[in-house]
C-alpha cells in the first residue's frame, strides 16, 4: 500500500475535494493527507472548467503534497496513465486521454495541481472515469470523453493503483520521469495549436515545457496554457 493517501476522508457528497484539501492544507495536514468523494457539486479541472459524473462513478480524488516538485502535473499524468492501462496517454501537461475511432483524443482523466510555493505545499486533484457510462454525462461531454468502462466496486483499487505509481514517479530523478512521460506523449508528431503558436509538437523539454517544432523553423516551448490538436488524421 501507497504510503501516500494517509489519513484518508472520504465524503458521499462535496463541493470540491481540491477546496476541502487546500483547507486541509492550509490548516497543517500531513503530506499524503487524502480527501475524496462519491460525488462533487463543484468540481474544477484545469482553466476553470467543471468536472461532472454521476455520482460514484468516478475517482473524485485531491491529495495533499508538501515540498511538492516542479514536475508534479506531468509525474501525476503518467501515474494516472499507467494505472489506466497500455493504451492510455498524456496529453500535455496531464490530460490523461485514448485515441478516438477518428484519430482524435478521449479523455479518460484531468489532473489540477494548485498550491502555495511560499508555504511548500500543493494540492493535487484527479477526476477519472472509472466506472462512467459515456451515454449518461451531459450531451456536449458525448465524443470527448472517455471511461475505463469498469464498475463502482472497482473505484477503490484503482486509487490504490493511482496513489502507488504516484508515489513512485514522484521518487524518480526528472530525466526518468520525463523519459517515461515520452514514452505516453499524445501529441508527439502532432499540428498542435497553443493559441498564440503552432507547430509540430516535439516532446517536452527538461524543465517539462511542451517543446514545437515551427513551420518557419526552429522551435520554441511552451510553460503554460492549453495546447490542441490542430488538425487529426
Amino acid at each position: 500500500m501507497s504510503a501516500l493517501g494517509r489519513p484518508h476522508l472520504h465524503y458521499a457528497e462535496i463541493a470540491s475535494t481540491n477546496e476541502r484539501a487546500r483547507e486541509l492544507a492550509g490548516a497543517g495536514a500531513p503530506h499524503g493527507t487524502l480527501v475524496t468523494a462519491a460525488s462533487q457539486s463543484a468540481g474544477r479541472g484545469r482553466q476553470g472548467r467543471s468536472w461532472e459524473a454521476p455520482a460514484g462513478s468516478s475517482l473524485l480524488m485531491s491529495l495533499v503534497l508538501r515540498e511538492p516538485s516542479d514536475l508534479l502535473p506531468l509525474a501525476a499524468g503518467v501515474a494516472v496513465a499507467r494505472a489506466c492501462g497500455s493504451e492510455a496517454l498524456v496529453k500535455w501537461p496531464n490530460d490523461v486521454v485514448v485515441a478516438g475511432p477518428d484519430g482524435g483524443l478521449l479523455k479518460l482523466a484531468g489532473i489540477l495541481a494548485e498550491g502555495r510555493p511560499q508555504e511548500g505545499w500543493a494540492v493535487l486533484g484527479i477526476g477519472l472515469n472509472v466506472a462512467v457510462r459515456t451515454e449518461e454525462l451531459p450531451p456536449e461531454l458525448h465524443g470527448t470523453a472517455a471511461t475505463l468502462g469498469l464498475e463502482p466496486a472497482d473505484v477503490p483499487g484503482v486509487r490504490e493503483r493511482v496513489l502507488a505509481g504516484l508515489e513512485e514517479m514522484l521518487a524518480l530523478e526528472d530525466a526518468a520521469l520525463l523519459e517515461l512521460w515520452r514514452e505516453r506523449d499524445a501529441l508527439a508528431g502532432r499540428e498542435v495549436d497553443c493559441g498564440e503558436v503552432f507547430g509540430v509538437a516535439a516532446g517536452v523539454d527538461g524543465a517539462g515545457r511542451q517543446v514545437l517544432e515551427l513551420a518557419e523553423g526552429g522551435q520554441t516551448a511552451v510553460d503554460a496554457g492549453e495546447v490542441h490538436l490542430r488538425s487529426v488524421g
